[in-house]
């Protein structure tokens, strides 16, 4: 199986580092997703997963899904990690002719199931885990899903198949980032009591800190005293990791530009890098960053609610 030669926080960091750059270079989309489900990631690929890079299809190995897979660059990140792939390709992400395409694809290897469109994942997930105990398999699923994406119907209905079939082999986690699209989650469709829904369709139901790797640590290991399956509800940061883009949704769309975007941006993650990590691109961050200039849109609410003023209102 996969040797862990980093631990999960410098993995996230990686992750992080690698988002910005394989964004910046592509002029790709969704680096607030990628930051805020970095350290699930990072947890999953250093610490949880039984995968081999030198096997990709082993029988055996544990099954993931990101589900999410607008998020698709911190599975190439953590893949690239590993030693699926060489981290040089991770620049070729997005780009026309190559393999890293923006939304995950299983054209790559580590990647069990292509996936972007939301509301997927779980479902596939729970019939890998099914298959898993129909034929005495002792490998574990692991799916990652939007907040946002809990809006699809599928996600319930596979929430409930997996229930009913007592499919203790399949972990659930939610990136709850708190914001889909273009507002916040409860702007959009209110999710209510988050964990009392999961509970009420009889799954175990943990909720944490899913930035923090200790609390991440406990939820992974957790176990329950039945055969149902598993939800981690990690609750994050959207943006995680650099300031001015935490909470923002408009760097759900946007990617750092030359210039205070992107010179900020690593420096912001060189303030939080742990140590025993390299940074591959900027070793030493930015020596002589672009200022912010005057008037630059920064620290604004660009969300749908706070932004749209149809004519009808005024």
């Amino acid at each position: 199986m996969m040797k862990k030669n980093m631990t999960s926080e410098q993995l996230a960091w990686k992750i992080r580092r690698h988002g910005v750059e394989m964004t910046h270079l592509s002029g790709g989309s969704h680096l607030a997703s990628i930051l805020s489900v970095a350290d699930v990631m990072g947890k999953l690929y250093a610490e949880v997963l039984r995968v081999d890079p030198q096997n990709p299809k082993d029988e055996n190995r544990d099954r993931f899904i990101l589900s999410k897979g607008h998020a698709g660059a911190s599975v190439y990140a953590a893949l690239a990690e590993s030693g699926f792939f060489e981290t040089e390709e991770l620049k070729t992400h997005y780009q026309n002719g190559s393999r890293l395409s923006g939304h995950v694809s299983h054209h790559v290897p580590g990647v069990d199931l292509s996936t972007g469109s939301l509301g997927h994942g779980l479902p596939v997930a729970a019939g890998m885990a099914y298959a898993g105990l129909k034929d005495h398999k002792d490998y574990k699923v692991y799916v990652v899903l939007g907040d946002g994406e809990c809006d699809e119907g599928s996600v319930w209905e596979a929430a409930m198949f997996a229930a009913h079939n007592d499919l203790k082999n399949l972990t659930a986690i939610v990136d709850h980032n708190m914001m889909q699209s273009m507002d916040f989650c409860e702007k959009t469709v209110a999710l209510g009591d988050f964990e009392a829904k999961w509970e009420a369709f009889g799954w175990n139901v943990v909720s944490i800190n899913g930035n923090d790797h200790n609390e991440l640590d406990k939820a992974f290991k957790k176990e329950f005293d039945n055969e149902k399956p598993k939800v981690i509800i990690a609750n994050t940061k959207k943006g995680f990791g650099i300031e001015f883009m935490e909470f923002d949704i408009l760097w759900h769309y946007r990617f750092p530009h030359d210039g205070w975007e992107y010179d900020l941006a690593v420096n912001e993650l060189h303030k939080i890098k742990p140590a025993g990590v390299e940074d591959p691109y900027t070793p030493n961050g930015i020596e002589n960053p672009t200022p912010v200039p005057e008037g630059a849109d920064i620290y604004n609410d660009h969300t749908t609610s706070a932004t749209w003023h149809p004519s009808w209102r005024e």
